[in-house]
């Protein structure tokens, strides 16, 4: 991935565009799968994806040929999006959305697996994203950063900009609540099937 980072970051040194098109390309499935465990929506993922881009890009445009030479793109990219994710957090906290029309809150089909493989998983899926979704924002975030994208610790809190040991704690306090929360949800389903 070095060989690869360090192609990328030339591009980016020599041709913009060009190497904007490259960085999309390389880093847009992570972007798209942190957005879409954080948020728990495939749409507002991929609305947020094409924000963090945006911001991306605009950023690229002042930065100096050395500054991309020298940028570590992957956790840049993850920056801007847990930033994009937690403005719009915050945001949807000011100024809730009504929905008055009723078709209007119907779910749409999204890109995702086939119907067999969505069978198999959804359960388990949706218990796990409403699990996330219970966690505290830089706890989830350190999670999915660090166990569904699977960066480094140091990726994680370049990120989330404060110590190693700080994404540590935060990573292993979000695991120990997600088996928290789905062993609480799972013994609650048990009950009610008996």
């Amino acid at each position: 991935m070095d060989a690869t980072a360090a192609r990328l970051r030339e591009r980016l040194a020599k041709d913009l565009d060009d190497g904007f098109t490259e960085l999309v390309r390389v880093h847009a499935t992570d972007v798209h799968v942190f957005l879409q465990r954080v948020t728990g929506s495939a749409v507002e993922a991929d609305d947020l994806g094409q924000e963090t881009f945006l911001r991306a890009y605009t950023a690229l445009q002042g930065y100096s040929t050395q500054r991309r030479l020298e940028l570590r793109t992957r956790a840049w990219l993850l920056t801007i999006a847990a930033n994009v994710w937690r403005n719009h957090v915050r945001s949807a906290v000011r100024h809730p959305v009504v929905l008055t029309d009723p078709e209007r809150s119907c779910d749409h089909a999204d890109d995702g697996p086939g119907p067999h493989e969505r069978a198999a998983n959804a359960s388990d899926r949706d218990m796990l994203v409403a699990a996330l979704g219970r966690l505290p924002e830089r706890t989830r975030a350190a999670v999915v950063l660090r166990h569904v994208i699977g960066m480094s610790y140091a990726e994680v809190a370049e990120v989330q900009n404060c110590p190693v040991g700080t994404v540590k704690a935060q990573a292993s306090r979000g695991i120990a609540a997600l088996r928290g929360v789905l062993e609480t949800d799972n013994a609650s389903a048990g009950e009610v099937s008996t």
